[in-house]
């Protein structure tokens, strides 16, 4: 058996939503000390739905894998929907992940929570 599955693998090789979004109106950053990955991810919003998402990753496959995953499942998603991805939702749509590697899916889950929370405390700050 493989060790990543085709939907890893392909994440990995073409991930989706790679970039910066300039204006961002969330931006959340968050690593492993332990492995050395980071991700960065990028939020537009617009009236409380991700129009768009773009991350930054530093990491193995699987790392790059669930940034690209995350993504594409929170783009067009409303704010409070997206609030409520986890890792193992993450995990689950790219048809599994080693168990050493799960932590790249948490990440992924905390850099999109990282970049909402930064969204409502802009959003708050402008209030």
């Amino acid at each position: 058996m493989a060790l990543y599955s085709e939907k890893v693998m392909e994440h990995f090789l073409n991930p989706q939503n790679v970039g910066v979004i300039e204006d961002a109106d969330g931006v959340g950053e968050v690593g492993n000390a332990k492995c050395g990955d980071i991700m960065k991810m990028y939020l537009k919003i617009d009236n409380e739905v991700i129009s768009d998402v773009k991350f930054e990753t530093f990491g193995c496959a699987s790392a790059i894998a669930s940034s690209s995953m995350a993504t594409e499942m929170i783009k067009g998603k409303p704010v409070a929907e997206a609030m409520l991805l986890t890792n193992k939702a993450v995990a689950e749509a790219l048809d599994g992940l080693p168990p050493h590697k799960m932590h790249c899916s948490v990440l992924a889950e905390e850099a999109i929570q990282s970049a909402l929370e930064d969204y409502e405390n802009k959003k708050t700050k402008s209030e």
